[in-house]
């Protein structure tokens, strides 16, 4: 094994159980913090499931059949179609998470406590269910090869306006951004910001260092971890703060990699899913993020992707069920 486990979360956003504990959460938030969802920060496609799992489990076997335990967080579900593994463990948000806090519908308060989970390896890779290997895993080209132990963490090559402040009309990962220059400027007299968003990769992360950073940030940890819904006011912490933080600190450097990044509801989605099938094998990793928001589960574009998933990877995992 390569001592590099795999981390998950997972939501079935058409379960009634789930769905009735959003609405009646949700209807409480929004009385209690008006004008603080973030930009498509509610919408069914955020939680919708379209067998993103099942394919990104069998792309992880297909390209990193090394790889460590698999984590799976959930919120009190578990896929109809896993088969019991001694390789992957479901954990229930209860478990990892205070009584008090629950439910969470925010992803970012949900993985601030990642390295908390129990038998966690030191390394791990932290993936969304839409973020798929496309190639080969290769351990140095994430983790460090000889010599040089840093991670590899990925920006895209598009240089971003630097805002003021926080704000509700921009998409989550620059107000991500603007958190980490704010709070990185004020604790490192050093620190140069890098212009660009991080790319929606697969994550590469150090428990440690995690909880490091946590020691550090101990007030940013515990803002994130009072939401309930994803809040602009409140961005996330690992996608853009913990990657910036550990290459400030010599513990990651920083790559420019434009991955293939397919959103669902736009007009160049079929070219994009074209282009995928062509270049799948040969990509480190790929996007397919699911923006048809409060589309119908059997609305075309979201069966085109089901349909491309299904022709690039037709074998089932160790992880399905006959």
């Amino acid at each position: 094994m390569s001592g590099i486990d795999i981390v998950y979360l997972w939501v079935d956003g058409a379960d009634p159980a789930w769905r009735a504990r959003r609405q009646q959460a949700y209807a409480a938030w929004a009385q209690a913090h008006p004008g603080q969802l973030a930009l498509h920060g509610n919408v069914a496609g955020r939680y919708r499931d379209n067998g993103e799992l099942r394919y990104n489990l069998r792309a992880l076997e297909r390209f990193f059949p090394g790889h460590g335990h698999v984590y799976l967080l959930t919120d009190r579900q578990v896929p109809r179609w896993l088969r019991a593994s001694s390789r992957l463990t479901v954990i229930d948000h209860a478990s990892l998470m205070p009584d008090a806090s629950l439910p969470v519908f925010d992803s970012g308060h949900i993985e601030s406590y990642l390295h908390h989970i129990p038998g966690l390896s030191e390394r791990f890779l932290y993936l969304n269910d839409d973020v798929f290997f496309g190639a080969p895993f290769e351990p140095a080209f994430w983790f460090g090869g000889e010599g040089d132990g840093r991670l590899s963490v990925f920006t895209e090559s598009t240089l971003q306006d630097e805002l003021q402040g926080l704000r509700a009309d921009v998409a989550a990962p620059v107000n991500c951004a603007t958190l980490s220059r704010q709070w990185l400027s004020a604790q490192y007299a050093d620190y140069r910001h890098e212009p660009r968003l991080y790319a929606h990769a697969p994550r590469p992360m150090l428990k440690s260092a995690l909880h490091v950073l946590e020691g550090l940030a101990p007030a940013m940890f515990a803002g994130v971890r009072a939401t309930v819904f994803r809040s602009w006011q409140v961005p996330a912490l690992l996608p853009d703060l913990v990657p910036r933080w550990m290459v400030h600190q010599g513990l990651a450097r920083s790559r420019m990699l434009d991955p293939l990044h397919i959103a669902s509801g736009d007009a160049q989605a079929p070219q994009q899913l074209e282009e995928l099938a062509a270049r799948f094998g040969s990509l480190p990793f790929f996007c397919i993020n699911d923006t048809c928001d409060e589309a119908e589960d059997d609305d075309p574009r979201l069966l085109r992707v089901a349909a491309t998933l299904q022709r690039l990877l037709p074998l089932p995992s160790s992880f399905e069920l006959g």
